[in-house]
């Protein structure tokens, strides 16, 4: 296969590395189950640490690369910081996602029933 020079494509080459950037933070099952937590409504670090069952202070660098995305977005209130979904067309992504995993497992079912 040919390569092709990041001048030669339609966008420019700095908006695919932002891209990669969001893809890369929202690719690890602790994010996703943080963005299922956050779906419902805002909530705090300690609440979505209880929800995924983590440590906080793990959870709390999910919820910093997230932010450093732009997925998320975040809120000092008195002692507490509270995270919200600042981009919430991502979870879009993860409908397509699982019409992907869907039509996977119907194929695989096909071919079964073939076998």
């Amino acid at each position: 296969m040919k390569k092709t020079s990041p001048k030669k494509l339609s966008l420019p080459f700095d908006l695919y590395e932002k891209q990669a950037a969001v893809a890369q933070a929202l690719a690890h099952p602790v994010r996703i189950a943080i963005l299922n937590v956050l779906k419902q409504g805002p909530h705090c670090v300690q609440d979505i640490a209880r929800h995924v069952s983590g440590k906080q202070s793990n959870i709390s660098r999910h919820l910093s690369m997230m932010v450093a995305a732009g997925i998320l977005t975040y809120e000092k209130q008195a002692q507490r910081v509270v995270y919200d979904i600042r981009t919430r067309c991502a979870l879009r992504f993860f409908d397509c996602l699982s019409d992907c995993l869907k039509e996977q497992i119907e194929n695989d079912r096909k071919v079964l029933k073939i076998i």
